[in-house]
């Protein structure tokens, strides 16, 4: 990778010969916090969530962060301060976003799985919606609430059966999918909710994928919620907010997704079209707002060469950047100060005892051990799936605004790691 151009990372640059996240170097960042090091740039969040902001200008829209893509607490605070409400798929992420101060009438709560306390969990606090994904969840939603003396705002997610060209393990809206109900089955869902008690039904919902690069998935599965939409409402069930979910992706290595404010553009021309231009709509982007805002620091450790493959052994490993390994990802990798010379071809590789441990495949690079690199395209399913694999604490994560540093996460020791623990005798 070229090191003078960064793609899609506007607020990541070399800036006298150092990487710059904002106004801040990032060499001083590991001296200072260690390695490995997850940094975030808050212009970078803010800047993509403004395209969407611009996107849904002038329309009845709500933005809900989808916070499984990193939900650390100082992550969501800059969301909930900037008006976003949060997509969650726990109990665990419903504490952390009102930890952070969000909104919870601006939450919608997702997911297959939901337990009777998380849903109790979510009526006492007061969320705006949940996004059913079965008719047992209904049955179950309905008399968890009506036990409370409440009714529960529902959503059904509904499986569209579109191929959203994505990775396998991210597409979500094809027929073999654990998530949603059947489109066909929808509209006898829709009028068995409406005739429970302890449910009202507020909307529809429809999420088909993430890291998804074409128009095209986004276009056929508005078309076909709209057709529910029009078959649920004749059935005698009215649909008071129609949600698209998220799934728009991130340049990672050359991938061309379109900008969310021109994706919408063209999603609002069809709604429009079909007169449903004036619906309360939602939206529940995750990845386009963090994967391109942060960056894992990782030291290298040694070089080892081999017969067949050179080896860049870093102190970052699949537990801090899972994705690699879980989905063949390709993040940049690139040095925070880089050296005159020849490079040389390397796979990227971590401590872990696992052959799966790698975070890149043949990168050329001029590195010396004790020289730090930049894992570029980290804010997303990086942090928020990290592990304590081969006892490994967690890395540290800072938020950059400008030249302000905030220390947002400490790193946990190795004491942290088992202090919930107990010897049996």
């Amino acid at each position: 990778m070229n090191p003078s151009s960064l793609p899609g990372h506007p607020f990541i640059a070399y800036q006298s010969g150092a990487l710059c996240v904002e106004q801040v170097r990032l060499s001083e960042l590991a001296r200072t916090h260690g390695t490995p090091l997850f940094v975030y740039s808050k212009a970078a969040m803010l800047s993509a969530l403004a395209a969407y902001q611009r996107g849904f200008a002038g329309r009845k829209a709500q933005i809900c962060y989808a916070m499984k893509a990193n939900s650390t607490l100082g992550v969501l605070q800059v969301f909930a301060q900037a008006g976003c409400g949060f997509d969650i798929v726990s109990g665990g992420e419903l504490a952390r976003v009102l930890a952070a101060g969000g909104d919870p009438a601006k939450v919608i709560f997702s997911g297959v799985g939901k337990t009777r306390t998380e849903m109790q969990q979510a009526l006492q606090a007061g969320i705006g919606c949940f996004n059913v994904e079965s008719a047992a969840e209904l049955d179950v939603l309905n008399k968890v609430a009506e036990s409370m003396g409440q009714q529960a705002c529902v959503s059904l997610r509904v499986n569209p059966n579109v191929d959203p060209k994505t990775h396998p393990y991210i597409s979500t809206g094809l027929k073999g999918s654990k998530f949603g109900v059947a489109h066909e089955q929808a509209v006898n869902f829709y009028q068995h909710a409406a005739r429970l008690r302890g449910l009202k039904v507020v909307g529809i919902d429809c999420h088909i994928g993430s890291q998804i690069t074409e128009v095209t998935p986004f276009l056929d599965a508005t078309d076909r919620m709209l057709d529910l939409v029009t078959q649920i409402e004749a059935a005698g069930v009215p649909i008071h907010h129609i949600d698209f979910g998220g799934g728009l992706g991130i340049n990672y290595n050359g991938d061309t997704p379109p900008e969310a404010d021109a994706l919408w553009a063209q999603l609002l021309a069809k709604l429009d079209a079909r007169g449903f231009g004036d619906r309360q709509l939602m939206i529940e982007p995750g990845r386009s707002l963090v994967g391109n805002s942060g960056v894992c620091l990782s030291e290298v450790l040694f070089l080892k060469p081999g017969e067949q493959k050179n080896f860049c052994i870093i102190d970052a490993a699949m537990n801090d950047l899972p994705r690699p390994a879980m989905y063949q990802a390709y993040h940049h990798i690139i040095p925070v100060h880089p050296r005159d010379g020849a490079a040389e071809v390397f796979d990227v590789v971590g401590p872990i005892c696992e052959s799966g441990d790698w975070i890149g495949r043949d990168r050329a690079l001029n590195v010396q051990p004790g020289d730090v690199l930049a894992v570029l395209s980290a804010g997303a399913y990086c942090m928020s799936m990290s592990s304590n694999y081969n006892t490994r604490g967690r890395a540290a994560e800072v938020l950059v605004d400008g030249d302000q540093v905030h220390l947002i996460r400490e790193r946990e020791s190795v004491l942290d790691t088992f202090k919930l623990e107990h010897l049996p005798i």
